[in-house]
């Protein structure tokens, strides 16, 4: 069906998998020419079939519209790792360099283990870069199952790209601060659109969130949940809405509401992180989009907790309509379409923002496609070169030798000025090593205060504050025998020391046992790393507020690790490598349950893992 001149869009996420095929017209317009969706059962408890149901949603898809060739796909916000870095001013030409080095910095995981790209920002003068990385192992995966459908694949994009390249085609004259909420069934994708300006965050709370709600509350499968929120669900509204329902349909409209209240609790975080950390404005306007914004009243709901106008996205108005697309299904649907509607705009260049997420086996070919014309010019000259290699074998032996006797006297000319630079190499190599340990301290003193403000975001409270910040090395939340593990590595009387003196301990841990060579002396000990956070400090009681504020804002930090934006795990490793949960209290091992007689506040004291260990010299 598709030709050289369409493009084929195809949104792959976790409950939806749609399929769209544009066209450009004469004027340059895109048009939609055909579209098509399939759904999958969204159950958290059939997640090792995910893979297969996604498979079998493409084949079929693929086999209903018949078409063929390249097709442009993304993949959901969830799968991904999204960052946003603010650049230094610095010429175009080390921008490269730099960015690569804030991958670095911020993708978890080693660059060669990761698929990754990036795009630049610019607002008002400042430059500033998102980031987007995904596993190459998980890439390769979905893109196995494009392939295996019979598509071969142009470009990956990820949703939230997408969807803000349809949303800025939909509405160009738009410039007030909005925001975008693009309701999917794992998480929720936050975008904030001012303008050029751009910034996405997902929340860990979408439509199957709702249908496990549902699922707990009245003892029933997940499906069973699933059809009951889809045939008969909606969400409650505040003042008495659910009065006039049944029964029935009233309970089943709060629990969809308490489900849903998740999600409108993080979008004032995420905008006060927004405003601070990225120097944004708060929204104006709130467009819905996603297939967890089908229930009724969901936009209702919105506007009573957010206290903002709210509409659905409609990216319709940045195409036309083909012949024989149904356009009453493309009107019902068009605010889960946005992707496929970015994904049009790459195909005929009107994007903003081309993220392109190469899986290996797209790299390999592109490459292949590169060495092509050298290959073939190699080629051409090696059979030329067989022609007049046996005219010119005689005169090169004859030169050779003669270059052979120019070439010693040359050497032993060279051999003095060689030791000068080799002595010189020397010299360099340690003021690299000297410059080396400026850069490390840079990096860690930006490391700790990221870190400082992860925490001071997670516990933001006005009945907690922090007395003390101290890093620990050598601990062990699993260890059994006293004392209690971990050595903090800045003495707690630091403030106090005389000048000269260091605020450091001399952190050290024993070598390991089977290290230590028989018949000789105790091997030499190790320097430990800074593995965990000790926080302490006090929490205020006053109305409505006890010690379990702790363990709550506990459960906040814990959201940020499953992001996967976090520097601290509450998972390590126990005996043979088994990774084994944290409990709160390991965690929270002193936590008093009310302030002392006389006293208006509690202490507590955390001990918090760092997700990677940090050299402590």
């Amino acid at each position: 069906m598709a030709d050289n001149q369409s493009t084929i869009a195809l949104n792959i996420g976790t409950q939806r998998v749609s399929l769209a095929v544009f066209e450009s017209s004469k004027s340059g317009a895109l048009v939609l020419k055909a579209y098509d969706a399939e759904s999958i059962l969204a159950d958290p408890a059939s997640e090792a079939a995910r893979a297969a149901q996604i498979s079998g949603a493409i084949t079929t898809l693929v086999k209903r519209s018949g078409v063929k060739g390249k097709v442009r796909y993304s993949i959901s916000g969830q799968s991904v790792f999204i960052r946003f870095v603010k650049l230094p001013p610095l010429d175009d030409d080390d921008l490269e360099q730099l960015v690569a080095f804030e991958a670095q910095q911020h993708v978890p995981f080693p660059l060669d283990e990761v698929v990754w790209d990036y795009e630049v920002l610019e607002s008002g003068g400042e430059k500033e870069v998102v980031i987007v990385a995904i596993k190459g192992d998980a890439l390769d995966e979905v893109n196995e199952n494009v392939n295996d459908a019979g598509l071969a694949t142009a470009e990956v994009d990820v949703a939230p790209t997408a969807l803000y390249n349809a949303f800025r085609a939909a509405n160009p004259g738009l410039s007030e601060p909005v925001l975008l909420i693009d309701v999917g069934a794992k998480t929720s994708d936050l975008l904030y659109i001012e303008g050029d300006r751009f910034f996405t965050r997902s929340a860990a709370v979408g439509g199957s969130a709702v249908t496990t709600a549902i699922s707990k509350e009245f003892d029933i499968p997940f499906a069973e949940a699933e059809m009951h929120k889809t045939q008969n669900g909606l969400v409650a509204l505040g003042g008495g809405h659910t009065e006039q329902l049944d029964d029935a349909t009233a309970a089943l409209a709060m629990c969809i509401r308490n489900a849903m209240t998740r999600l409108a609790t993080e979008i004032p975080r995420t905008t006060n992180y927004y405003r601070s950390q990225h120097s944004g404005n708060a929204p104006k306007h709130v467009y819905l989009a996603g297939g967890g914004a089908n229930l009724p009243y969901a936009k209702e709901f919105f506007e009573e907790k957010l206290r903002l106008p709210v509409d659905y996205f409609n990216p319709l108005p940045a195409i036309s309509l083909g012949k024989g697309v149904d356009s009453d299904r493309v009107s019902k649907e068009a605010h889960m379409m946005g992707e496929l509607v970015g994904l049009g705009l790459r195909g005929v260049g009107k994007s903003k923002l081309n993220i392109d997420l190469v899986p290996t086996k797209v790299g390999e070919a592109r490459a292949a496609e590169k060495r092509k014309p050298f290959l073939m010019g190699a080629a051409a000259l090696l059979v030329g070169g067989a022609a007049l290699a046996g005219l010119f074998r005689m005169q090169a032996a004859t030169k050779a030798e003669e270059q052979a006797a120019s070439a010693a006297a040359q050497f032993e000319e060279l051999r003095t000025p060689a030791k000068a630079i080799q002595s010189s190499e020397k010299v360099e190599s340690a003021l690299v090593a000297v410059a080396s340990q400026y850069v490390d301290a840079e990096q860690s003193a930006l490391l700790w205060s990221d870190i400082y403000k992860e925490l001071s975001n997670a516990f933001a409270s006005e009945a907690i504050w922090f007395t003390d910040f101290s890093p620990v090395a050598g601990y062990d939340p699993l260890a059994t025998k006293p004392p209690q593990p971990g050595d903090p590595v800045v003495k707690d009387e630091f403030s106090a020391l005389p000048y000269g003196q260091s605020a450091l301990n001399a952190v050290t841990v024993a070598a390991p046992t089977s290290s230590r060579p028989r018949g000789r002396a105790e091997a030499p000990k190790a320097a430990a790393k800074v593995n965990a956070i000790r926080v302490r400090g006090f929490w205020l009681k006053k109305q409505g507020v006890s010690s379990n504020i702790v363990f709550d804002l506990l459960k906040r930090l814990e959201e940020n690790i499953n992001d996967g934006n976090s520097h601290f795990t509450f998972t390590v490793k126990g005996e043979k490598n088994a990774q084994v949960k944290l409990e709160p209290k390991q965690l929270a091992p002193t936590v008093q349950s009310d302030p002392a007689e006389g006293e208006f506040a509690a202490p507590f004291e955390l001990v918090l893992p760092l997700a990677q260990p940090v050299d402590y010299r």
